[in-house]
């Protein structure tokens, strides 16, 4: 949707609910990881790109401790008080703007009841981090409307810490931390041990598409958590033969072949994936500025095969869109995107044959499944902040 035209639909939804006219605008976008499946959380690197789907909330300030919030996509919302923060079992989206509120609270910052209304263009439940977007978007809404100031990193860590405590999904900081601090027009290479980030270019005469499966997930009630509990139990016993290990960042390969055996095979399989996965984001984000389109497709594809084969993230679906993905015109390499097990998957396409390539995967993707697939191309875009007109 053009700009103009989804600002003026909010304004008309926002007066006919609310009575007034929206005073202050925020945004924040989602993201999509370009190498780095399950390395956030082990404390490992990720090659992230926010992009050009994003979550917009137009507000006005309350003179009282209330929050009023609605959704144009799911056209449904609830209210709550500043002063009695509870979890909404009957409208689950608006934990994520409850939590960051109730952290934020927490945390000591002043803040400002609000009437909000929610605009988003990132697909719900497909990997490209909607709920991340939405808390980034909400705490940059409390800072604006309460007049204080913050270290974005430490606000994307409020925002984490709101999934995690609060909505109760034990996510690393990738989604958060590329939401909040992204850089338009390059991907980030993240250290998610340090909490920082190197931009690193996208090659010229390549465009980052987006395929999504239609396949949604769940992550809160799925085998998120265990593959986890996985790494982590392989991270306590790797320690017992290196003492400086704290996390699967901290373990070579070489060292990890070393002790494999004493490790049980599911969890020595999961430990295989996020070690590789650690070294091919740091080979990817040296070649791929580069756009050394072997390397590229040699790495994305070596990132899918472990996440199907040792990480067991897969699905059918993603099955067939690698396929699909893989046998279109101009694609240079392909791979999964977000926690995997449905959701998005995301392709690196020479720019001239991006329509080709959208054609080609659509067909093959509903000829293999039966379902209608999403495919567009996206930009790199800034992180969360206001938006003026």
């Amino acid at each position: 949707m053009e700009q103009t035209a989804r600002r003026e639909q909010i304004i008309e939804a926002f007066v006919a609910r609310y009575g007034t006219e929206p005073a202050v605008w925020v945004r924040a976008p989602g993201r999509v990881d370009l190498m780095g499946s399950h390395t956030d959380y082990n404390l490992g690197y990720v090659l992230t790109m926010p992009i050009d789907r994003d979550t917009w909330i137009a507000a006005r300030p309350r003179s009282d401790r209330v929050i009023r919030v609605h959704s144009l996509n799911a056209d449904q919302g609830s209210a709550f008080s500043l002063d009695a923060i509870s979890f909404d079992e009957s409208v689950p989206w608006t934990n994520y703007v409850r939590g960051v509120a109730a952290v934020l609270q927490a945390e000591g910052y002043a803040l400002v009841g609000f009437d909000g209304l929610v605009h988003s263009t990132v697909p719900l439940s497909s990997g490209l981090s909607s709920s991340a977007a939405l808390e980034c978007a909400t705490a940059v809404l409390f800072r604006a409307v309460g007049g204080w100031e913050i270290d974005p990193v430490q606000l994307a860590l409020l925002c984490q810490r709101a999934e995690n405590e609060f909505v109760g999904m034990n996510c690393g900081i990738l989604d958060q931390y590329t939401s909040m601090l992204g850089r338009a027009e390059c991907a980030l290479l993240l250290d998610c041990r340090d909490l920082t980030s190197q931009p690193v270019a996208l090659p010229n005469g390549a465009q980052v598409v987006i395929c999504d499966t239609r396949a949604k997930r769940e992550l809160t009630g799925s085998e998120y958590p265990e593959r986890r509990a996985q790494c982590e139990e392989g991270t306590r016993l790797l320690a017992q033969f290196y003492p400086e290990v704290r996390a699967l960042r901290d373990v070579t390969l070489g060292q990890f072949l070393e002790h494999e055996t004493d490790l049980p095979p599911v969890v020595a399989r999961r430990c295989r994936f996020v070690i590789e996965e650690n070294e091919r984001v740091l080979r990817l984000a040296d070649r791929l500025p580069d756009g050394d389109q072997t390397a590229i497709c040699a790495l994305t594809t070596t990132s899918y095969k472990g996440a199907r084969d040792l990480y067991e993230i897969s699905s059918p679906e993603m099955e067939a869109m690698m396929e699909a993905m893989l046998s279109a015109p101009g694609v240079i390499g392909a791979r999964q995107a977000g926690a995997g097990f449905g959701g998005c998957m995301v392709a690196l396409v020479e720019a001239e044959k991006v329509a080709a390539f959208e054609l080609h995967v659509r067909a093959s993707y509903a000829a293999a499944t039966g379902i209608e697939a999403e495919v567009y191309p996206v930009q790199a875009a800034p992180g969360a902040g206001e938006l003026h007109s």
